[in-house]
């Protein structure tokens, strides 16, 4: 079970530099860390360099595995839990620095882009202007505006009944009732709750529950977790069955998407 912890004051004096973009690096010991509800002047990226990355935002959820990264623009609220013993860097960006995008999104990052990450997060971050670390810096942004975005992203609704059944997910992964159990527990048609998943999400329920299980997945296999342990807490009969779902959201297989992350780091 992941710890609550207060927002580290190193992040908040690196959200009060000046500088166009600052980054600092944490790690994680034995257990699960989860930052309190917060927020940053600044717009910050969030790093994972080992272990993953689960940031919760009002209206979703972004997974990040190793070497890639979540922007939060300044100003949305949100919570970072990380894996254990994971290492993560924050990268705080200066409103106006580069053109990123206005609202959360999953980054694949370059190796180039993650090493300039790493180097900047070991320099001083009050490097004066046309210094050598500022113009690493300029590159760094640059790099960073041609992150592509990843869709390992779900959608959190904003009703009472959907918000039931994804705390519910989020519980006990492994439950596999169908769309008319769900809609019997929260007291709705099945036909009603169907269009509200819709509306809400953009998503099929199907599309929607799947979606869900590649977040549990992927920050499963990040902790460390085997294949076959990760088909089991989703509730899969078989590892062959997961693997095929897997396949087919991501394009490539668990064990593949784990050596693929890895070699990004």
């Amino acid at each position: 079970m992941a710890q609550i912890q207060p927002l580290p004051t190193d992040q908040l004096e690196y959200d009060n530099l000046a500088q166009p973009v600052v980054a600092l690096t944490l790690e994680t010991q034995r257990n699960d860390s989860e930052s309190a509800v917060h927020t940053h002047r600044k717009g910050q990226l969030v790093v994972a360099y080992g272990g993953g990355i689960v940031c919760t935002g009002e209206d979703g959820v972004w997974m990040v595995p190793s070497g890639f990264g979540v922007w939060i623009p300044g100003g949305v609220a949100h919570s970072n839990r990380v894996t254990a013993n994971g290492q993560v860097c924050f990268l705080f960006v200066e409103p106006g620095a580069a053109s990123l995008p206005d609202r959360c999104r999953t980054l694949a990052l370059s190796p180039l882009l993650l090493e300039l990450i790493r180097h900047l997060s070991g320099q001083a971050q009050d490097y004066p202007p046309h210094s050598r670390t500022a113009r690493l810096a300029s590159v760094l942004l640059e790099e960073l505006e041609l992150a592509p975005t990843e869709q390992l992203y779900l959608p959190l609704p904003a009703s009472t009944p959907l918000r039931t059944i994804a705390r519910a997910l989020a519980q006990a992964p492994s439950d596999r009732a169908t769309m008319a159990s769900w809609a019997q527990q929260v007291a709705m048609s099945e036909r009603s709750l169907a269009r509200l998943v819709k509306s809400e999400t953009g998503l099929t329920f199907g599309q929607w529950r799947k979606q869900w299980q590649i977040i549990v997945a992927l920050q499963s296999l990040a902790e460390g977790l085997s294949v076959q342990s990760t088909a089991e807490t989703l509730g899969y009969e078989s590892v062959s069955s997961f693997i095929s779902m897997f396949r087919k959201t991501l394009g490539t297989s668990p064990a593949r998407y784990v050596r693929n992350t890895r070699l990004r780091q």
